[in-house]
């Protein structure tokens, strides 16, 4: 193997490329992306709320970038896959003898909202600029539609900020498909808990303004009031560029427990990939920072080797930030959730999730050393 093509160059792409010259693959290492390697949690919490900066979020100093000694492909998207390699929007067609598809997700959209100035979506630290110079106009009424984590860490954000806001969630109880209904209402009064209006088991039907958003309506018929309106309503993996490429596709690049594809020659790792996981018997897409950061040493591994010869097999982490609190969680939610260390009145607890006697998902608030002594034990 002579030439690798990562496309992609957010942290999966980052992670593979020092893979690949960890494990002694000195060849031609080409690096296709949007964007420069950046970290993207910090987006919905920290720079919005000013505690950091564009420069602090870079993933790797420029001696570490030298260091990967990579061919850099940077403001270009991939366009296509086929057998002459991979076509960029530039018109540059890259060869190569291994591929890592690391393209990511894209921000799913409000399309009823049209081209009206005011809404936003946040994934992108381009995305976060936008946002970020609308919020400093001065106090305004904030609607945020989706109650999952990164909804969450905006209205926490906003409302840190001094704003007005109200979270819309289609779902009768927020993050219930995570963690389930009852931790998820945990987490929904953290909303009411901090001044922020959360409603809940409602969808949205429209928004209200002529050229800039004014308001939301509720499918109940309702309209609330909005001078800005965010976007969090999850993502979808950006695979329309893999259109006849003979990789296979299905909310995501169909990989095996390796990471691999139906083509040993090519991978797919982070938010693209959705891997057949041996944990819960089932594909997934793991759409969490440690994922990203932990599937690129198996991938790449297997990419070297020609074939799967190693097991992604760790259990799902993630964290968020709300309201000033820590939310951890790891593993898999079930109905059988159990109380094990502090309480739900207090929002410092540790929760642990069984079916039968095993142990299979711990969730926890404010509560990181007994969560990480609980989540060994999964």
């Amino acid at each position: 193997m002579r030439t690798v093509a990562v496309v992609g160059t957010s942290l999966a792409g980052l992670r593979s490329a020092q893979e690949l010259r960890t494990r002694g693959f000195d060849g031609r290492l080409v690096m296709i992306g949007a964007e420069p390697p950046y970290d993207r949690p910090p987006l919905s919490k920290d720079f919005l709320l000013g505690k950091v900066s564009a420069g602090d979020l870079v993933l790797a100093g420029q001696d570490d970038l030298d260091a990967l000694g990579a061919e850099w492909h940077l403001g270009v998207r991939a366009e296509r896959l086929g057998r002459e390699g991979v076509t960029l929007s530039d018109g540059t067609t890259i060869a190569a003898d291994g591929y890592v598809i690391a393209t990511g997700a894209v921000a799913r959209t409000l399309g009823a909202a049209g081209n009206l100035n005011g809404v936003h979506t946040l994934r992108t630290l381009g995305d976060a600029v936008s946002l970020k110079q609308d919020l400093a106009t001065g106090p305004a009424s904030v609607v945020v539609v989706g109650a999952g984590f990164i909804g969450a860490e905006v209205a926490s954000a906003c409302r840190l900020l001094g704003h007005d806001v109200t979270v819309i969630e289609a779902m009768p109880v927020p993050l219930a498909p995570v963690l389930g209904a009852r931790m998820g209402a945990v987490c929904g009064e953290l909303h009411a808990e901090n001044d922020v209006r959360l409603i809940a088991g409602v969808a949205v039907a429209g928004f209200a303004g002529a050229d800039r958003v004014t308001g939301v309506r509720l499918a109940d018929g309702r309209e609330i009031r909005a001078d800005l309106v965010v976007a969090g309503i999850g993502a979808r993996p950006a695979t329309d560029w893999l259109t006849g490429s003979g990789i296979a596709v299905d909310d995501g690049v169909l990989v095996d427990s390796g990471c691999v594809t139906v083509n040993p020659r090519v991978i797919a790792v982070g938010d693209v990939a959705r891997y057949r996981c041996r944990l819960r018997g089932r594909r997934v897409r793991a759409e969490h920072w440690t994922a990203a950061n932990e599937q690129a040493g198996v991938a790449v591994e297997n990419l070297l080797a020609g074939a799967t010869v190693t097991h992604f097999a760790r259990h799902g982490y993630f964290w968020s930030d709300q309201y000033g609190r820590r939310l951890q969680f790891a593993g898999v939610a079930t109905e059988d959730v159990r109380i094990v260390e502090g309480d739900l009145a207090s929002k410092r607890f540790v929760a642990a999730y069984h079916r039968g006697d095993a142990l299979t998902g711990v969730f926890a608030i404010d509560s990181p050393r007994p969560f990480t002594r609980l989540r060994r034990a999964l």
